[in-house]
């Protein structure tokens, strides 16, 4: 079954209700949740434009093991940063794993981040390298998703299957959320996610 979050219902200016708002190191994230006549389904979004390090939003509740994760976003702004990430498995804000898109470096890459240490996954069927290249034009609406079972997890960008990576470090259920770095100014729409047997 999945479930969608699209902050139709959240007041302007603040921070949206069942989400705790967080970060991996230092700074000051602001999730906020803004209007954006460019949204598909209603004007609501979630916006950051805070800067830290990793800025966290979580959804509260949702312990998934395994699953999917999906959001529209837009890359706004950022001149050292322009990401979009979604996370899973989450303990907390410092041991998760995340995918994010990129608008200044045209990738996505996932990482996993442990006790708030950042490192990128081998692609399965290939060893090093950083993700995959693929535009990410800023200032459009684009569509990321995960799907992760077991120690397999594959990601989805604009509909398309980009790689899949291998991993074992979190393999307990865990909180999804969503994600950006340093000066990133994003914007996040329609979150759906659910679970699988």
């Amino acid at each position: 079954m999945a479930e969608t979050a699209n902050f139709d219902d959240a007041p302007i200016g603040s921070a949206p209700k069942g989400w705790t708002i967080t970060m991996t190191g230092r700074g000051h994230p602001q999730w906020t949740v803004e209007k954006d006549d460019t949204a598909a389904a209603s004007a609501n979004v979630l916006k950051q434009s805070g800067k830290a390090t990793f800025p966290l939003a979580l959804k509260d509740g949702t312990k998934i093991k395994n699953g999917f994760v999906a959001v529209r976003f837009k890359a706004l702004s950022g001149a050292e940063d322009r990401a979009a990430g979604l996370v899973w498995r989450a303990i907390d804000a410092n041991n998760y794993y995340v995918v994010r898109a990129n608008a200044l470096e045209d990738n996505v890459v996932l990482y996993k981040t442990v006790n708030g240490v950042r490192s990128p996954l081998d692609i399965v069927g290939r060893k090093g390298g950083y993700g995959v290249n693929v535009p990410v034009p800023a200032g459009r609406w684009h569509t990321l998703r995960v799907e992760f079972a077991g120690t397999r997890f594959s990601a989805i960008y604009d509909g398309k299957a980009l790689f899949a990576v291998e991993d074992a470090t979190f393999m307990e259920a865990g909180n999804i959320g969503l994600w950006t770095k340093a000066d990133s100014v994003t914007v996040f729409d329609d979150l759906r996610y659910g679970e699988t047997r």
